[in-house]
Parts: structure tokens; C-alpha cells; sequence
């Protein structure tokens, strides 16, 4: 360790281990090999110790400390499935694949749990199998459930099906809730290889049926809250509430220039105002971001929870913002006609489109207007009298901005952009908050105005980075594996489509080419679901889906701390202090960002499916009995999935209720066929569906064919 003082001395333990070591060492012959002084060996101690519990070495029985990867063991997550089993998704090493593990090799690990599994072998078609030895730290503290009663003691069945173990709760444990109820429960003891778990009752949360109920389940279960610790709002005591002439020194002045923010109707936080003109040459773009880091410095308790959240999470009902209100709506939200701080990208364009110029720096403007996606539309496409004559001071530069959009789409399209065009659903909320309505999202061309000038901006940031070789944190999209791409040329062949992948290009033409055909939806979802999910990361892989080499997220900072990150980064570079010591620093401190800030991005998209697929539930609650037309969307063993046609909802018909033949799963065709009669329900195929039952517990919509009667007529053409 006395060879590179500036290196963090976690990587160089890490480092001797994977080139310099004979094997596994015993502390002491750690020490020597290191060079450790006498002084420093408490704290060395400490460290190996830290590196064990995070899985980044393992300690044997005979007390040697060894690498992971050198002794066939793997360090990850548990991803378990209710049937029982599960697998450990390695930090490192992720082409090899997850690890398998039976339901008697988990040695009383929880999903979620960070493990080391040792592999043990490989199965047929080379998955490998494995056993958990180690467990370094737990995902959960505390289980919410439903409470039940049994002779002498209670149980806890966790809501979160993966959750597979038995939670014990003593009577004098139980704080008296009744059978049945829904319960936050804290684990007292975890579960042993052959010892079941307990916990103790720490609050009733009420009926398992209560929609607010299920609401606060889901929170809880992906760790999510509505409050922010005490330290934070108290830190939130101090953040002012209008911009001082002293947090305007040394800005640029964007005052007098006609900046405005687009949204939606209920945004309350406005992070991204916009402006345009004219040039000789062509256009000049301003992109102008909150400067959250302004406010929310490196190290206060604002900014831990941020990290610890990394993402704003979106509700039908409701929002569970990363940063607090004063923040997020408040000083940081770019409301209209007051000074607010920010970031600017200022980039030039040439008439096609193509940019030929930028520059960043921190300024303060005053947004001239708060313009919704619906007044844009009405503008530049209905050209409304009224709205035109009351905005009359920016209907000029709607319509520039929306001629230089339409010129960088086709740019993209040009590149190979791929555009998926799948609806979204929206989910409408009642005044007493019951769901009223499942209407398709409407995307006009507001929303893809304001989408490439996000675009471009977070384009610009990458490029400047990137070309200057600096650390840096990218959002990438890998290109489809080797598998997923021979699967879906063999799934085009079966419509007489020729497909040769030759980049994301030859991917939009593939949807260009089935763009009005009966099969246009399938092959839609097919693709999507052949693509990797795009990450954080601090090594630059390019972003596939949008045909760009360089990219990034800068303009989102009160809703993703990537964002904020991002504008960190940025500001060093200004301030010319990106020098070696920043380098050092943000070369240990970017893969971890990465890797936590995806993770939890993961997560809250895991929880707005959840409480999506809750309220889809509750709406078709009364509607059992109903007979309706849908779309096949999704075929597996175990049955197939159908969208309704009349709301965007989706339901399972499961393989126990075809009756007329035994049904076997063809995955090249994402089919089910009959083994007899040969009928097959395939993906993106028509049928006729009665809603047989609704769990609401389970998030599930149960389905039954229905051929003897057609479905009824209902809101056809509604979508």
C-alpha cells in the first residue's frame, strides 16, 4: 500500500488479488505483501474486513482471503421466485449468466438478499446451478403482510410473493392484530438453513381489500416513502425561497430572452425551459435546466436521501418525489415570471438540422410562460384563434421550435433511430380517488417537440465529455444479444421478412416495414422485447435504441440524481477543476453511482407496474362476467396473456381452461399449440375473452375464453 498513496487502497487490494496473488492469504501474509506499515494495520484490518461483507472478497474456513471469481464463487443478488427457487444475478461477470439456485441450496436467503453462491455445476443448455454460502447483507428489516392466526403463535405472508419464507410471529409478539389484516412486521430473527424466520407486529396497516391499503403495501415493499427523515427537513428549513443578487454573480443573464417550459396539465415541477431564434446559418437552441446542484451540495443530508432515492416515483394518484417540495416545487421548479438558477446548453444548428456548435454554462432566467403539451398542439397545429392571440409573443417560436424538432427526428431516422409505436395507457383518478377510466396517452406534437430538444441536449453534454476523455456517467443501451437477434430473425421469417442486423438502422426498417399491416403491434412488441433495458454507467457503450455514440441524462435533475450527477460533472469542467485529484475521485465514485442508481431506477419501475397493474384490478373489479374482444400479448407455459380491446388492461387465460386438448408451448413461434388439433394461440392473434375473476391481493385478472357469444359492443373505436 506504500506504492500509490493518491489510489484508493480498495483498489489496490482488489488489483494485487486478481494479478499478483498466488491464491487465497491469510491476513498477515496480506500485510507483508502490501507493504502495510505498522501504524496503518487497524485500519488495513478494517478494510479487508469491509471488503468482505460487500462480497468483494471471501474469507475461508481456514482464515485466507481470496477472490471471488478464482474460487468458482459468485457475489450477487437473489432473485427468487414464488414457486420457491431463485437466482443469484452476479455484480460482476454478468455475460455468464445468472446462477441457479434450488430451493434447498438458499440457506435461508431472502429475495433480495446480496449472497456469494457457489457453482456447482451446469445444467442442460449451460445455465449454471449453484448453492448460497454466504449471505453479506439483507435486503429486508421489515415484511408487510397479511396477518394470520394460527394455535400459539401468528404468521406473516408477505405480500411480496418472491418473499418464499415462513415469518413466524409469538403471540407476545403480535401487538395484538387482529386475523386478517394487513401488517408491517420487523424480523427478529432471519431464517436458517432449517429455522424459519420471526418477527414482531410493529403496525397494522388495515384491510387487504383497502385500495389505500394496497397503495401503502406496494410503497413499503420497494422501500419507498411519502416522508423525508428529519435531518432532511430540517436541512429544508434553510433553502431559500427566491434567488439573491449574490446567487446571480457571474451567471449569464437569460432574463430578456423569450424562455418558456412545456408540460402537462399537472406538473408542478418545471426542470426544463427552452428558447430559440434564427440564424443565418440556421438555428440557435437554449436548454435551460434547473441548477439543483445549486441547492443540494455534495454531503448534506438533502443530498443523501437524494442519492438514497435516486429517482422520483410516479403513481396513477399520486408522486414520491426524490427531492422535498421546497426543492421540487419550489426554488428549483422554473415557474413562470420569477429569477430561477440553472444550467444552460446553447447549441447551434445548421438548416438541416445537423449541430455545428455549443457551449454550456450556469445562468438564471425568468420563463415567460408555462405552456401545456394540449395549447402547444392547439397552436401550432389547430392554430386556435384565442390561444394564438394570447400567446402571441411565442407562437413564433413554437413554430421554429417545432420545424427544427421535426428536422433532428428525421436525422434520427435517418441514423436508424429506432421509434417504437406502442400506446401507453393513462390511468384517470376520481375525486375520491377511485379509477374512472383507462384512456390511451395521448403523445401530440408538443411532446415531440420538447423530446428532441431534450435530445439534443443531453447529446451535447455526452459529446463534450466524451471527446475530452474525462470520467464521465452515460446512459447506455447495449444492442441486442446473439440469441435475442436469431430469435427475432426467426420470428420475421414466419411473415416472409428477410432480416439482416446490421445495427439499430436495420431494426427500423423493420418496423417501418410492417407500419400499417395486422402484424404491425406483434412484431412491435417482439423487438421491445428482445432489447436489453438501458443503464447508468461510467463506460460509454453508445445508446442503441437512439442510433447515438454518445449520451447521457442532464435535463431531469429534481426527479433523477443521475441528472444531478451529470450537472456536478459539468460544473467542474466550467470552473476548470476537473483536474487529476477530481479524476482520481470520480473514477472510484462513477461505477458505484452507476450501478445504485440503476438499481433503484429498476425498482421504481417495478413499483409504478405494481400499483398500474393494483388499479387495472380494482377498475375491472365489477366487471367479472364481461365478455370482451382483445389481442394475445403475451405467450408462456403456463398460458397467454390478452389485452383488452376496449381499456388497456391485461388478463391471463390460463393453459388449465383450454379443455380441449393438452397445449404445448412453442417459444420460437410465441405460441401455445394444441398437440391433437394443432390449434395454436399465438402472440398478437384475436380473441374473445370472458373476465372469469379478479385478485386484487395477487394483481391478477382472470380470464376464460369465450366462443359461444361475441363480446359486446360497448366503446369500440374509442382508441
Amino acid at each position: 500500500m506504500k506504492n500509490n498513496k493518491k489510489e484508493d487502497p480498495r483498489n489496490i487490494v482488489l488489483r494485487f488479488m486478481e494479478e499478483a496473488s498466488p491464491g487465497p492469504l491469510t491476513l498477515r501474509e496480506l500485510v507483508h505483501a502490501l507493504g502495510v506499515p505498522r501504524a496503518d494495520r487497524d485500519r488495513f484490518k478494517r478494510l479487508v474486513k469491509s471488503l468482505v461483507s460487500e462480497g468483494l472478497l471471501i474469507k475461508t474456513r481456514g482464515g485466507r482471503f481470496g477472490l471471488p471469481s478464482r474460487m468458482n464463487l459468485v457475489t450477487g443478488e437473489l432473485v427468487c421466485h414464488p414457486d420457491g427457487y431463485g437466482f443469484v444475478v452476479p455484480e460482476e461477470g454478468r455475460e455468464e449468466g445468472d446462477v441457479f439456485i434450488g430451493n434447498r441450496k438458499l440457506s435461508g436467503a431472502m429475495h433480495g438478499d446480496t449472497v456469494v453462491a457457489r457453482v456447482e455445476g451446469s445444467k442442460r443448455g449451460g445455465r449454471r446451478e449453484g448453492a448460497i454460502i454466504r449471505i453479506t447483507s439483507r435486503a429486508h428489516r421489515t415484511v408487510v403482510g397479511r396477518f394470520e392466526l394460527l394455535r400459539g403463535f401468528g404468521v406473516v405472508i408477505p405480500s411480496d410473493e418472491r418473499i418464499t419464507n415462513q415469518i413466524i410471529v409469538p403471540l407476545k409478539e403480535s401487538g395484538g392484530a387482529p386475523h386478517g389484516k394487513v401488517v408491517s412486521a420487523e424480523i427478529t430473527r432471519w431464517p436458517a438453513k432449517e429455522m424459519a424466520a420471526t418477527a414482531r407486529v410493529i403496525e397494522v396497516l388495515g384491510e387487504p381489500d383497502d385500495p389505500d391499503v394496497e397503495a401503502d403495501v406496494i410503497l413499503r415493499k420497494y422501500g419507498l416513502s411519502n416522508r423525508f427523515p428529519a435531518p432532511v427537513m430540517h436541512e429544508v428549513k434553510s433553502v431559500p425561497k427566491d434567488v439573491s443578487p449574490k446567487d446571480i454573480r457571474g451567471r449569464t443573464d437569460l432574463r430578456e430572452r423569450n424562455v418558456f417550459t412545456i408540460d402537462g396539465e399537472t406538473a408542478r415541477d418545471f426542470d426544463d425551459a427552452v428558447s430559440i431564434e434564427k440564424t443565418d446559418r440556421g438555428y440557435r437552441l437554449w436548454v435551460s435546466i434547473a441548477d439543483v446542484g445549486h441547492y443540494v451540495k455534495e454531503g448534506t443530508e438533502i443530498d443523501k436521501e437524494g442519492y438514497a432515492r435516486s429517482t422520483s416515483v410516479y403513481f396513477p394518484d399520486r408522486a414520491i418525489p426524490m427531492l422535498p417540495e421546497a426543492l421540487s416545487n419550489g426554488i428549483c421548479s422554473l415557474n413562470p415570471r420569477v429569477d430561477r438558477l440553472t444550467m444552460t446548453a446553447e447549441i447551434e444548428f445548421d438548416e438541416r438540422g445537423v449541430p455545428t456548435g455549443k457551449r454550456f454554462y450556469e445562468s438564471v432566467i425568468r420563463s415567460v410562460e408555462r405552456m401545456t403539451y394540449t395549447d402547444v398542439r392547439k397552436l401550432i397545429l389547430d392554430e386556435d384563434t384565442a390561444l394564438s392571440s394570447r400567446y402571441a409573443h411565442i407562437v413564433p417560436d413554437l413554430k421554429l421550435m417545432a420545424a427544427l424538432a421535426e428536422k433532428l427526428r428525421e436525422r434520427r431516422a435517418e441514423k436508424g433511430s429506432i421509434d417504437f409505436d406502442l400506446p401507453e395507457p393513462q390511468i384517470i383518478i376520481d375525486i375520491e380517488g377511485r379509477v374512472e377510466d383507462i384512456i390511451k396517452s395521448e403523445r401530440n406534437v408538443a411532446h415531440r417537440l420538447i423530446e428532441e430538444c431534450m435530445l439534443a441536449a443531453n447529446r451535447a453534454v455526452a459529446e463534450e465529455f466524451s471527446s475530452r476523455g474525462l470520467p464521465f456517467l452515460y446512459r447506455v443501451h447495449e444492442e441486442p444479444g446473439e440469441d435475442s437477434i436469431a430469435d427475432f430473425k426467426e420470428f420475421l421469417s414466419a411473415f416472409g421478412i428477410r432480416f439482416s442486423p446490421e445495427g439499430p438502422k436495420s431494426f427500423q426498417a423493420v418496423l417501418e416495414k410492417v407500419e400499417g399491416r395486422p402484424e404491425e403491434k406483434l412484431v412491435n412488441h417482439v423487438l421491445l422485447r428482445s432489447m436489453k433495458q438501458a443503464v447508468y454507467s461510467e463506460e460509454n457503450a453508445g445508446h442503441f435504441g437512439l442510433a447515438f455514440d454518445d449520451y447521457t441524462h442532464f435535463t431531469s435533475p429534481i426527479r433523477r440524481y443521475p441528472d444531478l450527477i451529470v450537472h456536478r460533472l459539468l460544473k467542474l469542467l466550467l470552473r476548470k477543476k476537473y483536474g487529476a485529484e477530481a479524476r482520481e475521485r470520480m473514477e472510484a465514485y462513477l461505477p458505484t453511482a452507476a450501478g445504485h442508481t440503476s438499481a433503484r431506477e429498476r425498482k421504481a419501475m417495478e413499483a409504478e407496474r405494481e400499483i398500474a397493474d393494483l388499479k387495472k384490478c380494482q377498475f375491472m373489479k365489477d366487471k367479472v362476467n364481461e365478455v370482451y374482444e382483445g389481442l394475445i400479448s403475451g405467450v408462456t407455459s403456463f398460458g397467454f396473456f390478452v389485452e383488452l380491446k376496449d381499456w388497456f388492461v391485461e388478463g391471463l387465460v390460463h393453459v388449465s381452461m383450454l379443455a380441449d386438448d393438452y397445449y404445448i408451448h412453442d417459444e420460437k413461434r410465441h405460441a401455445l399449440v394444441g398437440e391433437r388439433t394443432k390449434r395454436a394461440f399465438r402472440l398478437g392473434d384475436e380473441v374473445v375473452v370472458k373476465v372469469a375473476a379478479v385478485d386484487l391481493e395477487r394483481r391478477r385478472i382472470e380470464l376464460v375464453l369465450n366462443e359461444d357469444r361475441p363480446a359486446r359492443a360497448g366503446r369500440k373505436g374509442r382508441r
